[in-house]
């Protein structure tokens, strides 16, 4: 019995031992952790930048020297002399309208000026015949007065037949349709035998040049609008192709779009834009200073975006969360309305791999 006590009294001593050496060990363990390493990040410190205020329109380009081809007279198309596309001189005939009966009309008056002519050269020989025999006594006043009559009515029959005759042969020119300047031809949407009036479009001829963007403004905002201001022509992705400023304000509102019609002139190279081409143009109300911060360092959750700056905390720096507002895009920024303010230090790399809170090193 002695002897059991004795053994029972070993094994517990040993327990004992046993688990204070795990205590022991366990703690050692525990101190022998490593403090979580200061990631390396790069920081850019947030300045201010002009940052416009602006909006984007729908524009219409324009040439100055765009003409639609009507007949100024009524009649059949007996030839198309160019084609869709074809460059075309100043005064280059396009088309020929049958000129038939204008012709006639020609002759016509024509014959009617060289028969005033003739009474006229009668007239003018007869009133020599009358001074003559007045003179020598041989005829009256009256009758030498009646010849100088006829002679000045002739006189003005005859200017009277060469005006019209002068008229009708430029009405001839009608019938022959020219271009009105250097282009190129356009959309023919007539053919050989139709009727054509003046308020048939027989075809377009356009140079290219000249160039204008027709932007029609919201009548809200029609008090800020005003000559010269800045006006940036985009492409449908927002990159920039020019800078213009309005130098059109139109005095009255469009009644079928509710808006003001302005103007900017565009002086990118023709291959860039087109005759009635729509493009994106962003009208600058203003410009004031403002944070920006890169693209590349704004982070979303749940929608919201988010940067991580490099605040201060101890002896080292970790990285804080925090929320921003976010305006447009300048190049690769984006210009923060409320959450930054200048002289914060914005971390650019590794956000990936940051938390709230997570220590950093910045590094330039």
């Amino acid at each position: 019995m002695a002897r059991f006590k004795k053994l029972a009294m070993i094994s517990s001593l040993s327990v004992i031992a046993l688990a204070a050496l795990l205590s022991t060990g366990c703690t050692k363990t525990e101190a022998k952790q490593p403090a979580p390493q200061a990631l390396p990040v790069k920081v850019q410190t947030i300045d201010l930048a002009p940052v416009p205020r602006a909006d984007e329109y729908v524009a219409t380009v324009k040439s100055r020297r765009s003409a639609s081809i009507q007949p100024q007279v009524d009649g059949t198309l007996t030839r198309i002399l160019v084609k869709s596309g074809d460059h075309v001189r100043a005064g280059q005939v396009l088309m020929t309208i049958d000129p038939l009966k204008q012709q006639a009309t020609v002759e016509q008056q024509r014959s009617t000026e060289a028969q005033k002519k003739a009474i006229f050269e009668y007239n003018k020989t007869e009133v020599e015949r009358q001074r003559g025999l007045y003179e020598g006594g041989v005829t009256s006043k009256q009758n030498y007065d009646y010849a100088v009559q006829e002679f000045e009515n002739s006189k003005a029959d005859w200017d009277s037949a060469k005006a019209a005759r002068i008229t009708q042969e430029r009405q001839l020119a009608y019938y022959n349709l020219t271009a009105p300047f250097n282009g190129v031809v356009g959309d023919i949407p007539t053919h050989i035998g139709d009727y054509v009036s003046p308020q048939t479009l027989a075809t377009t001829v356009d140079e290219n040049a000249d160039l204008e963007a027709y932007i029609y403004i919201p009548t809200e905002r029609a008090s800020e609008i005003r000559m010269g201001l800045p006006v940036q022509i985009v492409t449908s992705s927002g990159d920039l192709i020019e800078k213009t400023r309005i130098d059109f304000v139109s005095p009255q509102v469009d009644n079928a779009l509710q808006g003001v019609l302005v103007k900017a002139p565009i002086h990118a190279p023709r291959d860039k834009f087109r005759n009635s081409q729509l493009v994106k143009a962003r009208v600058v109300w203003s410009t004031s200073p403002a944070p920006t911060v890169p693209v590349l360092a704004v982070t979303r959750i749940g929608g919201q975006p988010f940067v991580y700056v490099a605040s201060s905390a101890g002896n080292g720096t970790v990285a804080k969360q925090r929320a921003v507002t976010l305006g447009d895009t300048i190049g690769n920024d984006y210009a923060v309305s409320d959450g930054l303010k200048a002289g914060d230090q914005v971390i650019v790399s590794g956000i990936q791999f940051l938390v709230d809170g997570a220590p950093v090193r910045p590094i330039s």
